[in-house]
């Protein structure tokens, strides 16, 4: 007979419990966890707050695990005629931040269709990151106010969005990160794929 002791029960029962949910979820379904102030562990997989972390990646079953392109489109011209942003702008900046996932979560902790990290959802007043017509609207916004700082040059914009507009004023430019600069290249192209559909 083994026999455990009380912290190897509860190891023991969260293995078996994290088996349990990671079997009745989809096989690309990612586990998000976090800890609470009694040291409780919480796992989902549709985090609904900026404290959940990504634990576990899932595994893919072969399928793309794309999500609608067109799905949001209703939000995206709505936002963009409010805050003056092109359409096929602000689609290519959703593309590149999260593939239309409306629940992404980045390393970094930003969340939702545009990825806005949390102190920015406070600034532009978005309550909810994952509700995707407030990240829209939110991400948008934020957009113009990138515009209205660079004058409309988009190389600048698109850097602010990714390294910060901060980091752009240093550089008088795009920053020397290869990320944004790579960022930068594939929001362009994606913004030339969209202006370009019927």
């Amino acid at each position: 007979m083994m026999a455990f002791s009380n912290k190897n029960k509860y190891i023991g029962i969260f293995c078996v419990s994290l088996g349990i949910l990671m079997s009745a979820l989809p096989a690309r379904a990612d586990i998000y966890r976090y800890i609470d102030k009694e040291g409780v562990m919480h796992f989902t997989n549709v985090p609904t707050s900026s404290r959940y972390k990504l634990y576990v990646k899932g595994r893919s079953s072969g399928s793309s695990g794309s999500y609608s392109s067109t799905k949001y489109d209703h939000f995206i011209d709505t936002a963009s005629r409010k805050h003056r942003i092109s359409f096929p702008l602000v689609k290519a900046v959703i593309k590149v931040e999260s593939n239309f996932n409306p629940r992404a979560v980045s390393r970094a902790g930003a969340q939702g269709l545009m990825q806005i990290m949390p102190g920015t959802a406070d600034l532009l007043n978005v309550s909810d990151p994952f509700d995707p017509r407030e990240n829209i609207m939110g991400g948008t916004r934020y957009l113009r106010m990138l515009m209205d700082r660079f004058d409309g040059k988009l190389s600048f914009v698109l850097a602010g969005y990714n390294a910060g507009p901060e980091r752009v004023d240093r550089y008088k430019g795009i920053p020397p990160i290869r990320e944004t600069q790579n960022y930068v290249k594939k929001v362009k192209k994606y913004y030339r794929m969209f202006k370009e559909e019927p």
